[in-house]
C-alpha cells in the first residue's frame, strides 16, 4: 500500500464515528479542481508535485502500528486518495485494519465497480462515499482524462439498489458546472438517499492552477440548486 498522508484524528469524515483518514497515493482522473495534487500527480508512487512543506510518505507497518496506538480512542478509518481502489492491495490492507477492529469509509470516484462490489458483499467496508464529478455527457471535460462511463454506472447502481450505508458529493465550480448540470445529475441518480453538494476552495494549490484563487459558487446560488435536486433525490444538502 502507498500512502501519501494520514490526518491522525477526524470528526467529521466519517458520519457518526471518530476516526483517522488515510490518503493513497495516484489517482486516474485528473479533476481541475482537485486540492491534492502531491497525491494525484504520482509517477510510481512518488510525487511529481513539489511543495516546499515536506509531505512525507509513511509505511503500511508504520501506518497498522498507529492504528494499534488508537485502538479504544478511534472508532473508525477513512480510506481516501487519490483513488484507493488503485492500490493493487487495497483489499488485503482493509482485512489488515478491520482486524483490528476499526469500521472503514472508502471514497472512491467509482472508476471499480467490481472491486466495490467484492468489498461490500464480504462486508470489508462499512461506508462508501462516491464522488459524482458532472452530468454523463460532460464527465470528461471535468476529470480531465477519458472515462469508461460504464463503470461509473455500475458503481452508482450498485450502491443505490442495495441497502449499504453510503454518500453521493459533488464538488460545484463555476466554468465547469451550471444550475442545468446539478438538474441531470440529480435525474442521472435519481432516487438516491444521500447527496452532498460542496462549494470548491481555491486559495490552495490544484491540479490545474488556472483554477487558483477563482471565485466559488456563493451560498445562495448552492441553494438554488439544491432546491432543484431535491426533486429527485431524497436528500440533497450543502457541505461547506
Amino acid at each position: 500500500m502507498v500512502i501519501g498522508g494520514l490526518e491522525k484524528l477526524s470528526l467529521i469524515d466519517f458520519p457518526g464515528y471518530i476516526s483517522a483518514v488515510v490518503f493513497t497515493n495516484s489517482c486516474n482522473f485528473r479533476c481541475h479542481f482537485c486540492y491534492n495534487p502531491m497525491l494525484v500527480l504520482t509517477n510510481g508512487g512518488e510525487s511529481e508535485y513539489k511543495k516546499e512543506e515536506d509531505f512525507s510518505q509513511m509505511t503500511e507497518e508504520d501506518l497498522l502500528l498507529f492504528l494499534k496506538s488508537r485502538i479504544g480512542k478511534l472508532e473508525g478509518v477513512v480510506i481516501s486518495g487519490g483513488e484507493p481502489t488503485l492500490q493493487p492491495d487495497l483489499k488485503d490492507f482493509i482485512i489488515k485494519i478491520k482486524n483490528l477492529g476499526f469500521k472503514i469509509k472508502l471514497d472512491t470516484n467509482g472508476t471499480n465497480s467490481k472491486l466495490l462490489a467484492d468489498l461490500i458483499y464480504k462486508k470489508l467496508i462499512d461506508y462508501v462515499a462516491m464522488d459524482i464529478k458532472a452530468p454523463f455527457s460532460k464527465y470528461e471535460k471535468v476529470v480531465g482524462v477519458k472515462v469508461n462511463l460504464k463503470e461509473i454506472k455500475k458503481s452508482i447502481d450498485l450502491l443505490m439498489t442495495g441497502k449499504f450505508p453510503y454518500e453521493f458529493r459533488t464538488t460545484l465550480v463555476p466554468g465547469l458546472h451550471t444550475l442545468d448540470d446539478v438538474v441531470q445529475m440529480s435525474k442521472e441518480i435519481s432516487g438516491a438517499k444521500k447527496w452532498f453538494l460542496q462549494k470548491f476552495k481555491s486559495d490552495t494549490d490544484l491540479v490545474n492552477s488556472d483554477f487558483k484563487n477563482k471565485q466559488a459558487f456563493t451560498t445562495e446560488e448552492v441553494m438554488k440548486m439544491i432546491a432543484l435536486a431535491k426533486k429527485n433525490v431524497s436528500s440533497c444538502k450543502l457541505r461547506d
